[in-house]
């Protein structure tokens, strides 16, 4: 079937609102649960790197289900590696462009280590061509393991109290909850939007789901994480940048794939065991060299991995 114009029309309209749907769910996600976590103790660089990094997740994770419960399992799974590789090479690349980032010690030891580990688990476990649910629980299990290291550094180092903040240690305010809740509808009407406006333009066009998946939904779902760390980069809250990116690809592949993997067993084909997969541990390596290299990410790095993006999407083309 050949669309019309009113078809090509519906579905750019669709994408088009369902990615600023997403992208305002995601503002109001992140403000609420910002200001929450203030308001429970937490400190603002904690609030940056674990929090807002998971909440700008949301939208790989709203897509990913949706996907894979109304269209299949290769959506999730290609936004999700495609999203990881968007945040590396496009959110850090643009931000360091704009800014040379900082790596702050915390993240470089605390969070680093649980990237690199989490992409290479996913190589490993998708070895064999499928992630079913035993590889979707061995993700919780270690997202859970996670998320105890990160509670033992908040409850060893606790936060000061800030009387410049009225935020902190305010206690939990209505406002704020009802942000969440609001932005988290947000996400699932942007998520449906973005998924049939995206898989029915490009579907007509002869490309499959995983493609569809790697490029414009996983560059949709990356909205907020661009936003935030291209807003951080400008304010000159460059660890916020990086961090925030950090912790986004660590809850992307742990959380998403691991919800995903429960719900819809994914089956990967050879030819992205042999290219998309090594890629994402390619561009993870890439990033952590550079940031090992002088603890920061100069505008020459960030203009390496814009390009090595652009070289990526290039190469997916058919």
């Amino acid at each position: 079937m050949v669309l019309g114009i009113d078809g090509v029309t519906l579905y750019l309209i669709l994408l088009t609102s369902g990615v600023l749907v997403l992208y305002g769910g995601a503002e109001l996600v992140v403000a609420g649960a910002g200001r929450l976590a203030l308001g429970l103790g937490l400190r603002a660089a904690t609030v940056g790197v674990t929090v807002i990094a998971f909440v700008t997740t949301a939208p790989e994770l709203f897509v990913s289900v949706i996907g894979a419960l109304d269209v299949s399992g290769d959506i999730g799974f290609g936004a999700v590696v495609g999203s990881n590789i968007a945040n590396i090479g496009l959110v850090l690349g643009l931000s360091a462009l704009i800014r040379p980032l900082t790596i702050s010690e915390t993240v470089m030891r605390r969070h680093v280590p649980f990237m690199i580990f989490a992409a290479f688990l996913l190589f490993a476990l998708g070895a064999n061509g499928t992630i079913g649910r035993l590889e979707g629980g061995v993700f919780l299990l270690v997202l859970a393991g996670f998320t105890v290291y990160l509670v033992y550094y908040v409850n060893a180092d606790p936060a000061p109290v800030d009387v410049a903040n009225p935020d902190a240690n305010s206690g939990i305010a209505p406002r704020d909850v009802a942000f969440v809740l609001a932005g988290l509808v947000l996400l699932v009407v942007g998520s449906r939007w973005l998924i049939t406006g995206g898989r029915g333009i490009l579907s007509e066009m002869g490309f499959s789901d995983l493609f569809i998946g790697l490029t414009v939904l996983a560059i949709g779902t990356s909205l907020p994480e661009l936003a935030a760390s291209v807003v951080g980069a400008i304010r000159g809250e460059t660890a916020f940048s990086v961090g925030n990116v950090v912790g986004s690809n660590i809850y992307n592949i742990l959380a998403v794939l691991g919800i995903v993997a429960l719900i819809v067993p994914i089956s990967i084909e050879p030819s992205t065991l042999r290219f998309e997969l090594p890629m994402l541990v390619a561009f993870t390596v890439l990033l952590v060299a550079m940031m090992a290299y002088g603890r920061k990410l100069s505008r020459f790095d960030g203009a390496i991995l814009v390009s090595c993006y652009a070289g990526f999407i290039y190469l997916l083309l058919p």
